[in-house]
């Protein structure tokens, strides 16, 4: 494989996160773009990753939640041959909510999810470069999944769980553009869910975004400061084949962040803020997300 420039190092690909709130039906297990090391052939690290929902219903203001959701995930990546990068995912999820019932914690491991991309083509000159990379996946159901089917906030519930309990695929396209420092990042992916023993179902999920980035070195650390746009929309729940209502969402992110590679240690972070936002009739309000991660070749 050709040795990666800093400025191709920020392929985007897909890793867990649990997104949960307290009526909008984010779902658990979505997946939010991260930024990938540009080691030639095997990683492994960790990311840690935050994100919080506030809730509170219009003709009941007296019920509210307040929604605090992190991750530390193992990952890794291999690259298998010229074509082909496998990477895989382990999630430990850490739950915290407040609302007019009390608080839960919940914590555990998550539901694990394996990635494999194929590289269309990998064009490389002097000054620009191109990339297109396809590629899908599944979430296997490792996660805690475990409702009532018959309590009234069974859609609540279910977003506070550590798992999704189902068998999930994804499906994912990615593209790169570098001119000499300056490059463009484009990602668009799918996720289809499918109904857990309990006869659940997350809403399936789109989403799509677009970074630029400018890279260049301070003494040996390449460094790459990126901007960029995160679209996200998810269908509507099911219990029963039934449709949920106020499980439908969509948001549209404003992303800052850069990345720091030393030889053979790579670090990075972003953090979002929404621009737009529309979950459970606007009665849900997405906060700040965060993002940090530290990952080693061997």
């Amino acid at each position: 494989m050709k040795k990666i420039t800093p400025g191709v190092c920020l392929f985007l690909l897909l890793f867990i996160q649990t997104n949960a709130c307290e009526i909008c039906g984010c779902g658990l297990g979505n997946y939010y773009i991260g930024i990938l090391p540009r080691f030639n052939q095997r990683f492994i690290g960790l990311r840690y990753q935050f994100n919080s929902f506030h809730t509170r219903l219009n003709n009941d203001p007296s019920q509210f939640s307040r929604d605090f959701y992190q991750t530390v995930e193992l990952w890794s990546g291999w690259n298998i041959g010229k074509k082909w990068q496998v990477l895989t995912f382990v999630p430990y999820n850490f739950n915290h909510q407040v609302s007019d019932e009390g608080v839960s914690n919940l914590n555990g491991i998550g539901d694990i999810a394996v990635l494999a991309n194929y590289s269309v083509f990998d064009i490389n000159s002097k000054n620009i470069s191109q990339q297109l990379k396809i590629g899908g996946g599944v979430k296997l159901p490792t996660g805690k999944f475990d409702v009532d089917q018959t309590d009234p906030d069974v859609a609540a519930i279910a977003n506070t769980q550590i798992g999704s309990g189902s068998v999930d695929f994804m499906l994912v396209g990615m593209y790169s553009l570098r001119m000499n420092r300056i490059g463009i990042v484009s990602t668009a992916s799918y996720k289809i869910n499918s109904s857990n023993k309990d006869d659940y179902k997350f809403g399936n999920k789109f989403s799509a975004n677009s970074f630029v980035y400018y890279s260049t070195r301070i003494s040996s650390v390449s460094v790459s400061p990126n901007l960029g746009l995160l679209y996200e929309h998810a269908d509507a729940a099911q219990l029963q084949k039934n449709q949920i209502d106020l499980t439908r969402g969509s948001s549209l992110m404003g992303s800052a962040g850069a990345e720091f590679n030393f030889n053979k240690i790579a670090v990075g972070f972003n953090a979002q803020l929404p621009i737009a936002q529309n979950y459970a009739e606007k009665q849900t309000k997405e906060k700040v997300k965060g993002m940090l991660h530290v990952s080693f070749a061997f």
